[in-house]
């Protein structure tokens, strides 16, 4: 089994930054990938990045290319989000998630996850 407590979401004005954490226990190996979606009201969840096993491979959804960031403390089972020029549309509750292959294969679907953090609430005004 394995748990995941997301923490730093919150209100922002656009252009502002926010940090996103998600802390992973349970049985947790390095070798997984972990990644963040979001969803918005009234939206599917969509996926935002994904960071692989050992290796560090990174992948986006192109709307956060060059704002977004994702890094990983594999020492402390542990993936960050770093949001930066913040816009509007990026308004909703992203969500944490891990999966047992570390590999970075058709990770934009989200029933190939395998564990779910309980979201963290993300608004930006405009």
């Amino acid at each position: 089994q394995v748990q995941l407590v997301e923490s730093g979401g919150g209100l922002v004005q656009a252009g502002g930054s926010l940090k996103l954490s998600c802390a992973a226990s349970g049985r947790v190996f390095s070798y997984y990938a972990m990644g963040w979606f979001r969803q918005a009201p009234g939206k599917e969840r969509e996926f935002v990045a994904a960071i692989s096993g050992p290796g560090g491979s990174t992948i986006y959804t192109d709307s956060v290319k060059g704002r977004f960031t994702i890094s990983r403390d594999y020492a402390k089972n542990t993936v960050y989000l770093q949001m930066n020029s913040l816009k509007p549309e990026d308004t909703a509750v992203y969500y944490c998630a891990i999966r047992f292959s570390g590999m970075l294969v058709r990770v934009t679907i989200a029933n190939n996850w395998d564990y779910w953090g309980q979201g963290t609430q993300v608004t930006v005004s405009s």
